[in-house]
């Protein structure tokens, strides 16, 4: 009998197609108990192959480029660092994210307008923001003006979609559909014991921005920091409106926005290997709402209000090389007023007032016994409470529960996670009464393969399923707010190929993602027209393809020139499949372009550094009914920047001008909110 022979990269694209099936497969338990079986069997199958033989090579030395995070993960991921913000005139991490494939930013306008994030057609309220480690809570409205964070104090950013690697992720983070996470800026110490930098920036339509951080290391294995970030501008920008043939030039109005941003940070590593890290923010502003702009009517009134401050402490211990915790406690204040002054309000003017307060504690445990093998047990509970000036408040609180177990098999030639979340939500309320408790399991399972030893090539898979609470807006807010609504879920499915393609000549790196998904939305909520007014619903259904593809890297042409390039693309299929008798069925989602993509380029020279970036979206519809009234034209903005760094003393100095939007392209993201045109800003950075 002849011996079978089989080759091993073959044999894992099957076994790793085998799983693909089940992950496709309907029956998602059989999935699950699938895939911790294969998990478990997988090293023995091994062992087993490779007992039989015992081969002797002779010694080698081996010599290895550092593969990139976004080729070897497990999930889609995208990053982008603090050069590349400066780089990229990205202000704000809603700036930054506009550059991520498959990111849809809503930007209602104006210099200080609410910017909110979308991942993949799931909306705002699928995607969470944490920042250091820790979620980012809004429970009134359930998204994060992202615009609020300003990019002068942030190390990365990175995007997520379905869930991290990281095995001490929290359950709050691994819970949504998408995850933005933010991480400080650590200080590079020398031989001084403190860092300091300060920022002047002025630039278009009044801006004026200071800013500033300062670090100390008060011991080897202590240090503090203090930074803050104030910015001002009047925002009246030109815009151009058509009105049929005749094409004028306007002003925005009321649009003046007043920031203040602080931070203060205490870190901290223990003798016996533990760290606690933690951290207090403060947000305020001040800022006129300028509205839309229909015909020749931009007048408004309307002010905005905000106050935020979160305090949070994170401790982290590593025992040995099986155990590690982290836990995790946190405070959030929110509070925001809005007023409107018109003579069809009682007493010429109306105030709204809410108040939120988030009490958060978290704790998770990683197990790791042996080399493969990685276990981790998550538990996260928070309150939140709302209270409002506005009579219909029912001043409700939640309780949320979230427990997460997650297993994962890594070698060198296959990685495999699995996940089950538990959630259980409690609401009260003085006014009416208790709700039912909810209670929902979600799995989710991904896989990366890499096929060849030789090549830096990987396949991956995932499935994960969500589902978000309606919001306290939706639930409660005036007459439109709807007591009966159920949550809303998602089920993510991806397939992906990265390859980090190897050095040659001046092509120092380049990595290539390219990402096929499909995502499916069920009892989505949406506002519904009743007898008189809107109200909340569970009425639609969302089908989402897509395809999102990225390339970067460097060509170093010399040691002191060289080129980062990158580049984005999403196609994105995302219609309404709620009714086959509606108009807008099989329609485009409103406001999501099919084609949309960015582009940058960053040269790095001696005698001074330019960046180029730009961006890019097909056309949209503002509504469901796709007609010629409510397309938004594609539009590209483009954006150049020019920097130079010299020391003088004991300081480093940074001049760096900006030409944002340097072809004055007159778009709008969302209908009748015009963005700014060509604007300039110059900076100077001072560091000690």
């Amino acid at each position: 009998m002849s011996n079978l022979q089989i080759n091993v990269p073959n044999l894992r694209i099957i076994v790793f197609l085998r799983y693909l099936y089940i992950i496709v497969d309907r029956n998602l338990n059989k999935a699950i108990i699938g895939l911790f079986a294969f998990f478990a069997l997988l090293p023995l199958a091994i062992q087993a192959q490779e007992a039989d033989s015992v081969r002797s090579i002779a010694e080698v030395e081996i010599t290895a480029r550092l593969l990139a995070k976004e080729v070897a993960s497990v999930a889609p991921m995208q990053q982008m660092h603090s050069d590349d913000f400066a780089a990229l005139a990205t202000h704000t991490a809603a700036d930054a994210m506009r550059h991520f494939a498959g990111v849809s930013v809503k930007d209602y306008g104006g210099i200080g307008g609410l910017k909110t994030v979308s991942v993949r057609g799931l909306g705002a309220t699928h995607t969470a923001v944490s920042y250091d480690g820790v979620v980012v809570g809004n429970c009134m409205a359930g998204q994060i003006d992202l615009g609020r964070f300003a990019t002068n104090g942030l190390g990365s950013i990175t995007l997520h979609v379905g869930q991290s690697d990281d095995m001490l992720s929290t359950a709050r983070a691994l819970a949504s559909g998408g995850l933005v996470s933010m991480s400080s800026r650590r200080p590079e110490w020398t031989r001084k014991r403190y860092v300091v930098e300060e920022r002047w920036q002025v630039g278009s339509f009044g801006y004026v921005e200071p800013s500033g951080n300062v670090c100390f290391k008060l011991g080897e294995n202590t240090w503090t920091g203090v930074s803050y970030a104030s910015s001002y501008s009047h925002g009246r920008y030109p815009y151009q409106l058509v009105n049929g043939t005749k094409v004028s030039t306007e002003q925005r109005s009321n649009t003046d926005v007043t920031q203040l941003q602080g931070e203060w940070e205490l870190h901290h590593v223990f003798s016996k290997g533990g760290q606690l890290d933690t951290k207090l923010y403060s947000y305020a502003s001040e800022r006129g709402l300028p509205g839309a702009v229909i015909l020749y009517n931009s007048h408004s009134t309307e002010r905005l209000a905000d106050r935020n401050l979160f305090a949070q402490a994170r401790y982290s211990k590593l025992w040995n090389a099986q155990w590690q915790l982290q836990s995790a406690l946190k405070y959030t204040y929110g509070w925001n007023r809005y007023t409107d002054t018109n003579v069809k309000y009682e007493g010429g003017s109306q105030v709204d007032e809410n108040l939120q307060h988030e009490y958060y504690a978290q704790a998770t445990l990683l197990y790791r016994p042996t080399t493969e093998w990685t276990f981790s047990l998550a538990e996260d509970g928070f309150v939140n409470t709302l209270s409002s000036n506005l009579p219909s408040c029912p001043f409700p609180k939640r309780f949320t529960s979230l427990t997460a177990l997650q297993a994962q098999y890594r070698n060198h030639w296959f990685h495999a996670k699995g996940m089950l979340l538990g959630t259980v939500v409690s609401e009260h309320s003085p006014i009416v009464g208790r709700s039912p408790n909810t209670a929902k399991c979600m799995p989710s399972i991904s896989a990366s393969l890499r096929p060849f030893d030789d090549i830096p090539l990987y396949l991956r898979v995932l499935y994960k399923n969500t589902f978000r609470m309606p919001t306290f807006n939706e639930l409660y807010y005036l007459r439109s707010g709807n007591r009966s609504l159920r949550p809303e879920s998602a089920n993510e499915y991806n397939m992906g190929v990265t390859w980090q393609v190897p050095q040659w000549g001046v092509l120092s790196s380049l990595t290539v993602t390219a990402d096929g998904y499909f995502n499916r939305v069920k009892d989505k909520i949406v506002a519904f027209p009743s007898t008189y007014v809107w109200r909340m619903a569970n009425y639609g259904r969302v089908h989402i393809g897509g395809l999102d593809a990225v390339v970067d890297g460097q060509i170093c042409v010399a040691p002191y020139l060289s080129f980062s390039f990158g580049a984005g693309y999403t196609l994105q299929h995302a219609i309404d499949v709620t009714d086959a008798q509606s108009q807008s069925y099989g329609c485009q989602l409103p406001y999501t372009p099919k084609h949309s993509g960015s582009a940058r380029v960053l040269i790095d020279m001696p005698w001074f550094d330019v960046g180029y970036s730009a961006l890019w979206a097909g056309e949209r519809y503002s509504m469901a009914e796709q007609i010629a009234r409510y397309r938004l034209a594609p539009y590209a903005e483009h954006t150049m920047t020019l920097s130079r760094s010299f020391p003088i003393h004991e300081m480093q100095c940074t001049i760096r001008l900006e030409a944002i939007n340097f072809t004055n392209a007159q778009y709008q993201i969302i209908q009748y909110y015009p963005m700014p045109g060509r604007q300039f800003r110059a900076s100077l950075t001072i560091n000690l």
